[in-house]
């Protein structure tokens, strides 16, 4: 029998973080946004006015997976509205359950959800996977119990395939593509005032985890002198708002060897810089940046390094992000869409005026432009 422990205080969530971190390996797409440190930092961080809803799945043989909620109030066109939602907040492309035993703790989960009292006006979970992978268990699980009323696309995230070699690569481009790929890179090839940085620590565990603070120091400098440095989106690396996260994140990953830096120098000085986690060889791009005051272009070399250079490490794949940016189309080997599910109880007025007011949106208004990060010029 599976029993669901729901958690609210993050002090006592941090009594899983060992079998948490266990889990991490078994659950397909995971990232860093997926630990307990990031849920942690972030909580601390951007928890007010949220209520934590850990869904904890307990067997006789001890725990086997958690379902992280949240529940916000956010403003809708009918006024505020109390929703049941991951905490992923935008931040990653992926989320769901984590767990030995995945598709048991889900529905329990959603039994548990479905049969509490209800304080909430809808549930919208906006960053599940694919009907193929654990998103379909999630899907599945919140129809057995009476909690789906639709499940659509919601983003679409380019994702460079890593499988396989750098000429495979190139070869699947076409040749204009080719010249311009290698026309960039040969203006920081055979240069020696140009130097090319990465590091990715190995864990804490392992004698390693050095967060190498000079380098995510550099990536500041870079940010600053960039675009992000007039950006208000409250999200860039050196934002006030939330650059004490960035750093409290980047330590966390660097001690669980899940940091990627990037950095291109020129005469010992940052130009360009990309920021990515990594886990088990999946990628997932953060922020970059580049000094145009050091020309164009600087940052698509860049990233075209990367690229190579994770190729021949064996990395198995990069997800650049949601959005169609040209820059992101034109690297990409495929795209991949998260899904959106959506519950709105048929006796809440509040939830169905939520649900129409949707609908009305998508018939009648042309689609929002996403927010990207700046191409790497």
């Amino acid at each position: 029998m599976v029993e669901i422990v729901e958690i609210d205080d993050p002090d006592e969530l941090a009594g899983y973080r060992l079998a948490w971190s266990s889990w991490l390996p078994q659950t397909p797409r995971a990232t860093f946004f997926n630990t307990w440190d990031w849920l942690d930092i972030y909580w601390r961080h951007f928890g007010g006015g949220q209520r934590l809803r850990a869904l904890v799945a307990r067997s006789e043989s001890g725990p086997i997976g958690v379902l992280p909620l949240c529940v916000r109030t956010e403003r809708r066109a009918i006024g505020r509205v109390r929703v049941v939602t991951d905490p992923l907040d935008g931040w990653g492309t992926w989320f769901g359950p984590v767990g030995s035993n995945r598709a048991v703790a889900t529905l329990a989960a959603m039994q548990h959800l479905r049969s509490t009292r209800r304080d909430w006006d809808i549930v919208d979970l906006r960053s599940t996977g694919p009907p193929g992978s654990d998103g379909g268990r999630v899907a599945r699980s919140m129809r057995v119990v009476g909690l789906l009323s639709e499940a659509r696309r919601y983003q679409t995230t380019s994702v460079i395939d890593l499988r396989g070699d750098w000429a495979s690569y190139l070869a699947r481009k076409s040749r204009p593509s080719r010249h311009e790929i290698r026309r960039r890179l040969r203006r920081t090839s055979g240069d020696d005032r140009v130097e090319y940085i990465r590091h990715r620590p190995a864990p804490a565990r392992e004698g390693d985890g050095d967060p190498r603070w000079d380098l995510f120091a550099m990536c500041e400098h870079v940010a600053l002198a960039s675009w992000q440095a007039a950006s208000s989106t409250g999200t860039t690396l050196t934002d006030p708002r939330v650059r004490a996260f960035f750093r409290e994140c980047h330590a966390a990953a660097a001690r669980a060897g899940m940091v990627d830096v990037n950095l291109l120098l020129v005469d010992g000085r940052p130009v360009a810089f990309i920021y990515n986690y990594h886990f088990q060889g999946r990628l997932t791009g953060v922020r970059m940046g580049y000094d145009a005051a050091y020309g164009r272009g600087l940052g698509s070399a860049l990233m075209l390094r990367s690229i190579a250079e994770s190729f021949a490490r064996g990395d198995e794949s990069y997800d650049l992000g949601p959005g169609e940016a040209p820059w992101k189309r034109s690297l990409r080997t495929h795209g991949e869409a998260n899904y959106r599910l959506s519950y709105w109880p048929l006796g809440s007025f509040k939830s169905q005026a939520v649900r129409l007011a949707q609908w009305a949106r998508r018939s009648w208004s042309r689609p929002g432009e996403e927010l990207e990060k700046k191409a790497p010029a």
